[in-house]
């Protein structure tokens, strides 16, 4: 395929978009020094917004065969691995979520099996579920500090996730996953608002909100747990 300028122009800038993602998780830790987690998660979920968004842009650009020297999967790892993996694991180590002596062992764990997970080349089965839990520790550390259960509550919720990072278990995409897609996305998209909302008051919003959250969120878990069978097209 010959690529004309104007494609590799508009090719790279998509590549360009990807890695904003890298100074968005640069302004998120900034905010985590300081222990500002709602200004903090706002900028880990406009992260969020540009990996959503960058690989339908990346296919309709024809990114890999107009740019093929530059790695759209490999740019998209190291960004994610930065939001979902290490920064959480910093609020870990860095807030009272677990006990005093287990807060950083338990943040090197996060991010070694995190690392792990994203070197995983069966991270996906053939009808795109993610096999074992998918390394969002994002989602993790905003439960936690949003529920602020007793430490050690929080550091067995972390022992849980450690171990299903290795275990079988289906979690969803919501965007891959073919079955019930309609549903699923419309419930990220109710999850999103909410937890704009929680983030915009401090992440002490009202119950009922928390209870939105925490039920979406048992939808999620329990999407994978369905009997194979019952998720072929």
């Amino acid at each position: 395929m010959l690529a004309t300028p104007s494609m590799r122009i508009l090719a790279f800038s998509v590549h360009v978009l990807t890695a904003c993602g890298a100074a968005l998780a640069l302004l998120a830790l900034m905010a985590a020094v300081r222990g500002e987690w709602p200004l903090m998660f706002l900028f880990l979920g406009v992260a969020l917004v540009v990996d959503a968004i960058d690989g339908p842009l990346a296919r309709a650009a024809r990114v890999a065969e107009v740019l093929p020297r530059w790695s759209g999967d490999t740019l998209d790892l190291v960004v994610d691995f930065t939001t979902y993996v290490f920064i959480p694991a910093f609020v870990v180590a860095d807030s009272s979520l677990l006990p005093d002596n287990l807060a950083v062992p338990a943040a090197a764990v996060i991010v070694i099996t995190g690392t792990l997970y994203f070197a995983d080349r069966n991270m996906k089965t053939s009808d795109n579920f993610f096999c074992g839990f998918p390394a969002v520790w994002n989602l993790v550390v905003f439960y936690l500090l949003l529920l602020k259960p007793n430490p050690w509550v929080g550091f067995a919720t972390i022992t849980l996730f450690v171990v299903l990072t290795f275990v079988p278990v289906r979690f969803v995409h919501p965007f891959r996953v073919r079955r019930r897609r309609a549903v699923t996305v419309a419930l990220l998209t109710l999850w999103c608002t909410l937890a704009l909302v929680a983030v915009k008051q401090g992440l002490a919003p009202e119950t009922w909100i928390k209870a939105g959250l925490c039920a979406i969120a048992m939808y999620f878990l329990a999407f994978g747990l369905v009997p194979m069978q019952e998720r072929s097209e």
